[in-house]
């Protein structure tokens, strides 16, 4: 079995991929001071990781870009 990601690991991962919402990306800034195009792509991006298994779903549920 993968050592889990830790949720650090999954948003650096993030913004590697969608260097479109690298602007936004603060060390204290919550969830909802990001853009809603970049929590609907967070949201789908960490349900890919977890279809795919790279996360368990407790991870899925409690992640959040903030």
């Amino acid at each position: 079995m993968k050592k889990a990601m830790t949720f650090k690991q999954v948003r650096d991962l993030f913004f590697e991929n969608f260097p479109e919402f690298q602007s936004e990306r603060r060390v204290r800034k919550h969830q909802n001071e990001y853009s809603c195009d970049c929590r609907c792509a967070f949201c789908d991006f960490v349900d890919s990781l977890n279809k795919d298994g790279q996360i368990t779903d407790k991870q899925a549920d409690k992640i959040t870009l903030g």
